[in-house]
């Protein structure tokens, strides 16, 4: 109908069941800011802490192309931490700002300026007049039940749409080409199959009570100065637990001097030392890019990448491609000296593909190198499993930084199944976002290079397994 959009009519289709002055559309909002919470609160705890600091930061691709700097690498995880923090403060922000009810708390109504002095240091003071750490488990318990049942109305309500949709598609059918006779003296099923409509409508009754009981049991129905408070409360105890698992080594933090009960980190995820001197390559292939900001300047800016980066240049998805097609085509390959027949190669479509997808500046350096090596090397075994060990010793390194990438591109993006995930998130401090381009350009033409000359070898072994079977 003209004018009357499909949330204006969805009281009309489902009738009474959702309460009136419950969050309603904006629980979609809200479930999206407490999956985000839940999954801070997740890579806050203990165990995700130390694989932080033990393992990703130390990662060799980190070391070759980021810096092997700790002190910044674990400035650069917190300000991102930070930065999703703040998104979430701001939705606990405006969904306090609606609260008119006389019994809400007065800091859910100005929390913008409450998490703002939280920040700026007085979180403990808030803990003691707020009292967001007692009951802190509780509440993300409590937000990840929220979040599960918010999520099934939110693919439930997808469902629904499709077959009121496909209702519609009926009714036009129908108009268009008129009523079907009745048959009186057929046979039950032949009734019922002479009516398309009614296993549709009995779908839709019953999809529209499953929506109906989920908005009952979901956020749809819950109070928005609950809801706010749930999440303004569990917003301030994400900021207590990032300042305690990163305080010790990041400047800037607000100082926390008394904590709850079961609020402290372990002694294994205690204040990050600095590691043993890294071997020759790694320093030879590494470098900081970044230089340590002012003390007083907000530790979410840290996350800005330089031009210099690849995350600077907007390329950090794209090079990522590049590197797992690579990995790709390698895996295609049958390493040299193997017989065995059953490999069937590559298709050739998939190297022109991988050839289009590279940037000029890595075109032009990888067709030079090649040039030159083809020059100086045949494309014997012996130089084709040198290129395929030197290209796999490269992928060790490079290919979990792509895969990263790629995974946190994925995880950000507002498709259903990752708009409400509350799983730990891959940070850009694994990825190629803060890596030296010029750094990243040279392994990856390494890469194709090598890459290249295996690729020539088997191509001329086919050629000559084709001539004998010719022959």
């Amino acid at each position: 109908m003209p004018g009357r959009s499909w949330l204006a009519g969805l009281r009309s289709r489902l009738g009474a069941g959702a309460r009136a002055d419950g969050l309603g559309i904006l629980a979609f909002e809200a479930a999206t800011a407490m999956s985000r919470l839940v999954s801070l609160h997740r890579s806050l705890s203990d165990a995700e802490v130390r694989r932080l600091r033990a393992d990703a930061l130390r990662a060799e691709g980190v070391a070759r192309l980021t810096s092997t700097d700790q002190a910044l690498l674990l400035r650069l995880a917190c300000g991102e931490l930070l930065a999703d923090l703040d998104r979430a403060a701001d939705a606990a922000a405006r969904l306090g700002a609606r609260c008119r009810a006389t019994d809400a708390p007065p800091f859910l109504r100005d929390f913008d300026r409450v998490y703002a002095d939280a920040k700026r240091g007085r979180l403990a003071q808030l803990d003691a007049t707020v009292g967001f750490s007692r009951g802190a488990g509780k509440r993300f318990r409590e937000m990840e039940r929220h979040v599960e049942a918010t999520a099934r109305l939110y693919a439930e309500m997808d469902v629904l749409g499709e077959l009121e949709a496909s209702e519609r598609r009926m009714e036009q059918w129908m108009r268009h080409s008129g009523p079907i006779p009745a048959q009186s003296a057929a046979p039950a099923a032949k009734r019922q199959a002479a009516e398309p409509g009614e296993k549709l409508m009995r779908e839709l009754r019953a999809q529209r009570h499953k929506v109906r009981r989920l908005m009952e049991t979901s956020l749809w129905s819950v109070d928005a100065s609950k809801a706010a408070k749930l999440m303004a409360k569990s917003v301030l105890a994400v900021l207590a637990r990032i300042s305690i698992a990163f305080g010790a080594s990041v400047p800037g933090l607000p100082p926390l001097t008394t904590v709850g009960r079961g609020w402290a980190l372990g002694h294994s995820s205690g204040p990050l030392h600095r590691a043993a001197t890294p071997d020759a390559a790694a320093l030879r292939h590494s470098a900081p890019i970044f230089r340590q900001k002012d003390d007083a300047s907000p530790v979410s800016e840290s996350i800005k990448p330089s031009p210099s980066t690849v995350g600077g240049a907007g390329m950090e998805l794209r090079y990522a491609n590049v590197i797992s097609s690579a990995e790709t085509l390698l895996a295609a390959l049958r390493p040299a000296g193997d017989g065995d027949e059953v490999q069937q190669g590559i298709d050739l479509s998939r190297r022109d593909a991988l050839y289009k997808m590279l940037p000029v500046a890595i075109r032009d350096a990888v067709n030079a190198k090649l040039r030159e090596s083809w020059r100086e090397q045949p494309a014997d075994e012996e130089a084709a499993a040198a290129a395929r060990g030197a290209v796999e010793s490269v992928l060790r390194w490079l290919g979990p930084m792509a895969h990263d990438t790629a995974r946190w591109h994925d995880e950000r993006s507002m498709e259903r199944a990752q708009r409400f995930s509350m799983r730990p998130r891959a940070l850009m401090v694994q990825t190629l976002h803060f890596a030296d381009r010029q750094k990243a350009d040279a392994a990856i033409v390494d890469v194709l290079v090598g890459l290249s000359c295996v690729c020539r070898y088997d191509d001329e072994q086919r050629r000559l397994e084709s001539l004998d079977w010719d022959e």
